[in-house]
């Protein structure tokens, strides 16, 4: 009788997807959110809306997210977990052989790779074939995602941002030039961290980092706390007309190497281990005291770095200024570091870009993945603390 009863059951619901437009397609969308259904009561120990004791978590919503299929193309509720966020397992698992696919791709446009080591690479990934209209809508495909992305809405308020570059080889008019593309991360006010622009820089002065910023504003971007960055004049003179009230942190990481430029060799690494405890002084006065102590005891050995390091020190301790933050974080662009290296262990393989926009969707495909594990990791700086900065601004 129960078995008769599901048969039933199953029967309506082919005869419902039947009547859907793409009824294989439809039946996928269902299963994919029958199994998160599944997967986060599981993680959570708890069904929806259900009161347990044994609960590990609670829900926060959905987000929509893209999910291409080779039945076609379907949008994904995905439920958003408030600990420890939520990545659907089959998403995950296909985001490896798709990014490895796309990869392929990109470097088969880049290099000029013939259709058919194209299919033969696609075939170890374990698609079948792949013909020159799919790579072409792939191309096309990856050029709208990353366009999207590079020009979506920004929120009014990311109290840190930061700003580094990344410098390729790049044909440009039928010459090989050393490029400059500019990546800015920020963090908003629920703490998490966000990929904010990918830009290419075609000359480093104060206009075209003005530029940058306009284009940030354009987007939404109204006040920014902290920026950190490296101490390039046109930059750091961009920032302060671009967000007036924002302080700027000059990157104790590239700080530290103009310093040691004028350090010999010999004495590198123990002047090095001094410098360093400038910034891991537990606050303001005390970093100050550290380093005007180190400046009288090395200005005749090394009277150049230590002319550096007192021109700079002040600059280069604006993150004391927000005391409830981890120093680590918004004392460096170290955040970017990781962006980077990733990048470039893909990007060397290519060795000279074709042109600008080859590179730029190339990153900026990385760029979203890495944008997308942050949506659902773990705040980068804790929202209450960032509320409570908030709040004591407003008062001021």
């Amino acid at each position: 009788m129960a078995y008769h009863k599901n048969t039933v059951n199953l029967e309506k619901m082919l005869l419902k997807f039947l009547g859907e437009p793409d009824p294989m397609l439809s039946m996928l969308e269902w299963l994919c959110h029958k199994m998160m259904e599944v997967e986060v009561e599981n993680k959570l120990n708890a069904g929806k809306g259900e009161h347990s004791p044994n609960r590990t978590g609670y829900r926060s919503g959905t987000r929509v997210r893209r999910f291409d299929t080779r039945m076609g193309t379907i949008y994904l509720l995905i439920p958003k977990v408030r600990k420890g966020g939520y990545v659907p397992f089959f998403v995950t698992e296909k985001k490896r052989s798709e990014q490895a696919l796309i990869q392929v791709v990109q470097e088969a446009f880049i290099n000029g790779v013939s259709t058919r080591k194209i299919e033969r690479l696609a075939r170890s990934l374990g698609i079948e074939s792949i013909s020159p209209s799919q790579v072409s809508q792939i191309n096309k495909e990856l050029t709208q995602q990353v366009e999207e992305f590079r020009n979506r809405p920004l929120a009014d308020t990311y109290p840190v941002i930061w700003i580094d570059a990344l410098y390729e080889k790049i044909r440009d008019n039928h010459r090989v030039c050393n490029m400059a593309v500019h990546v800015v991360c920020g963090v908003n006010l629920e703490g998490k961290r966000e990929v904010l622009a990918v830009e290419p820089m075609y000359e480093e002065s104060e206009a075209s980092y003005t530029a940058l910023f306009t284009g940030l504003k354009k987007r939404g971007l109204k006040n920014v706390w902290l920026a950190v960055s490296d101490a390039h004049q046109g930059l750091v003179s961009a920032i302060k007309k671009s967000f007036v009230g924002c302080s700027w942190q000059r990157c104790k990481v590239h700080f530290m190497r103009n310093i040691l430029v004028h350090v010999p060799a010999k004495d590198k690494e123990s002047f090095a281990a001094k410098l360093k405890q400038i910034w891991q002084q537990p606050d303001y006065e005390s970093a100050k005291r550290y380093a005007e102590l180190l400046i009288e005891e090395y200005e005749a050995r090394f009277p150049k770095a230590v002319e550096v390091l007192a021109n700079g020190l002040e600059d280069s301790l604006q993150f004391y200024g927000f005391p409830e933050i981890d120093a680590k974080k918004i004392s460096s662009t170290n955040i970017l570091e990781r962006l980077h290296k990733e990048i470039r262990r893909r990007s060397k393989v290519v060795g000279i870009f074709p042109s600008m926009d080859s590179y730029i969707r190339l990153i900026s495909c990385y760029l979203i993945e890495y944008a997308e594990d942050w949506e659902t990791s773990k705040c980068y700086i804790r929202k209450e603390i960032l509320q409570h900065i908030l709040a004591r601004r407003n008062a001021a």
